[in-house]
């Protein structure tokens, strides 16, 4: 009832709104592209080669660097806040791991791409996520739905695909410093030069820094990780005889964070006196592609990173090292109605850590037993035009995995254009996933819990179908709307979950004795008013669930319905733009530790608020301040606490029955060990920010 009260209250506030601002000055500086601009717009994602976005048999999404700034964000997992059916969720009370969900489904089943590349994958998915800052993206594009044909294995559920600026169309100097009231602080800085006539660099340099404890839910605990953040990143356009591409990119992360309990400090790293959960991460990445000087189109793509990671959960030290090569060789072939696409990827895995799982006895000593694995792999995909109206793709590949053996995974898709405004397009495939377990669920080190592999895992498998239909409206003078609806349907064969109840003090591993099911429908909504008005609304209603011995179950951690929104305006008369964001979540199941857990087994609905004001008076200067979380949500309001035995977080006071099983004692009646796990939204509450850009084009 009080959220239906709300909601009417939003509503209200928002139709009184569009009264008031319809009277408004008219500017179209902002509307919504016109349908030239939009049928011309370029992407890559979908179909691993460059065409028009409305001419695509692939549905992907384009967010662009304007999109992000509608509420300022520090890195590209902040930034997806606001995008329909995405959802980034953070896993840890302390550490603050985080991942991204599609359309419901874990963040293990989205693949991170940069520039087309698997550039974060495994264990930097784990913390890498908040290494990529919002000011080196051009745009992003997002593909719901499965692109394994193209991708790999990874790229199960969607795929995020972070396009980093050109170096042609950069600003030759940039620069953007933000702060919050929590003492955030962040600085981007870039510049654009040209080396020797023929090559054009840019580089980008990022520094956040936070530094300052607060822990406003009186757990004992910081309730915001504390970070410093290094991020260099250069990229290189050289210029080729016939115009063909050459870039080179390099970026190197250094990152220390760390969460605890107020007193914490680094002289109690590793001992059990006072808890801390502290990771410092060096990263190294380096991806390139060249199209090849021959009389057909063939490209070569490839990337390397280095990956090591130095973790202590409170006393558990956790050291791992990882290196990913990959290298991809394209033929693009145009023969009739047919467009052909020929490829053939290798990809290495060498992973190694301090765990019996690589044959490390002694915890401080990497094991002697490292995993390796070499996939290589093939695929073709024909894009068939049969008229103007009829498109079809289909598309198979075919990769080794050195552990699994031989995988296929088949792709089709058709498009029908109805009319220059109206779209279907309907997509189906296959998926195949294996696991690693730490990347899958930090929580194996976080707290006392423990691994439990009940039998050998086998590799999952899926079926993917979409639908989507989209259509543009345009009205008198620039007024535009383009109406977006997609229904979506995933079954999971051998699906791997993490089996949090049983036991608490363990996380048990197996293969589901079933299926699950994720299906779901989604809308949005982009609007632009002749008075310069923009809004852009979508929903999303999903059911994810666990189909196990018969019985039904709702996956933990996610909503069924989801609501995002953006509303901008820009003032022309005072130079001034206002853009109001937010979402909406239904409640969630949540993970307890046992029958006698106090905590609620379901989050309440929820909504995220913010809202911002840039003037931008002077010429190439921007400033920008705003609130985020203006409702001051804070979920310890519907939650006696949130980390189970913040006071004996090292579990020295907890009794143990012989099965397993913690003991209600006089001194924990709950029957409680320690865990951070229990977490849905954010612990920041209302704040403020205030930032300047400066750009010279």
């Amino acid at each position: 009832m009080k959220f239906s009260r709300f909601i009417l209250f939003i509503g209200l506030i928002l139709g009184s709104g569009f009264s008031l601002l319809a009277q408004l000055p008219v500017d179209t500086s902002r509307l919504l592209k016109p349908m030239q601009a939009e049928l011309a717009e370029v992407v890559v994602t979908g179909t691993l080669k460059e065409v028009k976005r409305v001419e695509s048999p692939v549905p992907v999404e384009v967010y662009s660097a304007a999109f992000l700034k509608k509420n300022p964000a520090f890195h590209i997992f902040e930034g997806l806040l606001h995008v329909n059916g995405v959802r980034p969720q953070s896993n840890c009370n302390i550490c603050n791991t985080g991942e991204i969900r599609i359309n419901g489904l874990p963040g293990a089943y989205t693949m991170v791409l940069i520039d087309g590349m698997p550039i974060v994958s495994s264990l930097s998915t784990v913390y890498g996520l908040s290494g990529i800052p919002a000011s080196m993206v051009e745009r992003i594009e997002i593909v719901k739905g499965p692109a394994s044909t193209l991708y790999g294995s990874e790229a199960i559920g969607g795929l995020i695909n972070v396009i980093t600026k050109k170096t042609g169309t950069a600003p030759h100097i940039s620069a953007d410093m933000m702060a919050t009231t929590w003492g955030e602080v962040n600085t981007d800085l870039g510049f654009t030069t040209t080396v020797g006539g023929k090559a054009t660099v840019l580089t980008g340099i990022n520094y956040f820094n936070y530094s300052n404890p607060i822990d406003n839910n009186k757990d004992g605990f910081t309730d915001l990780t504390l970070q410093h953040r290094v991020s260099v990143f250069q990229k290189w356009s050289i210029q080729q005889k016939q115009n063909r591409t050459l870039n080179l990119a390099a970026r190197y992360f250094y990152e220390d964070r760390w969460g605890g309990q107020m007193n914490w400090n680094k002289g109690f790293r590793g001992k059990d006196s006072v808890y801390g959960e502290s990771i410092y991460t060096n990263r190294v990445e380096l991806l390139g592609n060249y199209q090849l000087p021959t009389t057909e189109k063939i490209s070569l793509a490839f990337s390397l990173n280095h990956h090591h990671q130095n973790s202590m959960y409170g006393n558990t030290l956790y050291m791992a090292k990882q290196q990913v090569g990959f290298a991809q060789m394209i033929w693009d072939k145009t023969n009739g109605k047919h467009d052909f696409l020929l490829g053939t990827a290798l990809r290495y895995t060498y992973y190694n850590d301090n765990t019996p799982a690589t044959g490390s006895i002694d915890r401080a000593k990497m094991g002697t037993a490292p995993q390796r694995i070499i996939l290589p792999g093939i695929f073709a995909q024909d894009e068939i035009s049969f008229n103007q109206q009829h498109k079809l793709l289909i598309g198979l590949r075919y990769d080794y995995n050195s552990a699994h053996g031989n995988i296929f995974t088949p792709r089709i898709a058709y498009k029908y254009t109805i009319n220059n405004q109206q779209f279907l397009r309907l997509n189906m495939g296959t998926g195949f996933r294996v696991v690693n377990l730490f990347t899958e669920d930090h929580a194996a080190l976080s707290g006392a819990r423990k691994v439990v592999l009940t039998e050998q895992l086998k590799p999952e498998q899926s079926f993917n179908i979409n639908l989507n239909y989209i259509h543009k409206i345009y009205g008198k003078g620039s007024a535009a709307t383009t109406l977006d609806f997609s229904a979506f349907y995933t079954y999971f064969n051998n699906r791997i979950v993490g089996d949090f109840e049983t036991d608490p003090n363990q996380i048990i591993y197996s293969n589901l004795n079933g299926h699950a099911i994720s299906k779901g429908v989604s809308a949005n909504a982009d609007i632009a008013l002749n008075n310069g008005i923009k809004l852009n609304i979508g929903a999303t209603y999903m059911d994810v669930a666990l189909h196990n011995n018969q019985q039904k179950e709702q996956q933990i951690l996610t909503e069924r319905f989801s609501g995002t929104w953006s509303l901008s305006y820009r003032i022309p008369s005072i130079h001034l733009d206002i853009d109001y964001t937010g979402n909406v979540y239904s409640p969630m199941r949540l993970p307890l530790l046992g029958p006698l857990d106090p905590r609620q087994s379901y989050s309440p609905w929820y909504s995220l608020q913010n809202i911002q004001f840039t003037f931008h008076y002077w010429h190439g200067f921007e400033l920008y301040g705003g609130v985020k979380n203006l409702l001051n949500f804070l979920p310890t309001r519907y939650s006696p606490f949130l980390i189970a035995r913040a006071n004996d977080p090292f579990d020295k006071s907890v009794q143990f029955q012989p099965n397993g099983q913690v003991r209600a004692t006089a001194d924990n009646p709950y029957a409680l060990s320690f865990d951070p796990t229990y977490m849905f939204a954010p612990n920041q509450g209302i704040r403020g920010f205030l930032g300047i850009r400066y750009t010279i084009k």
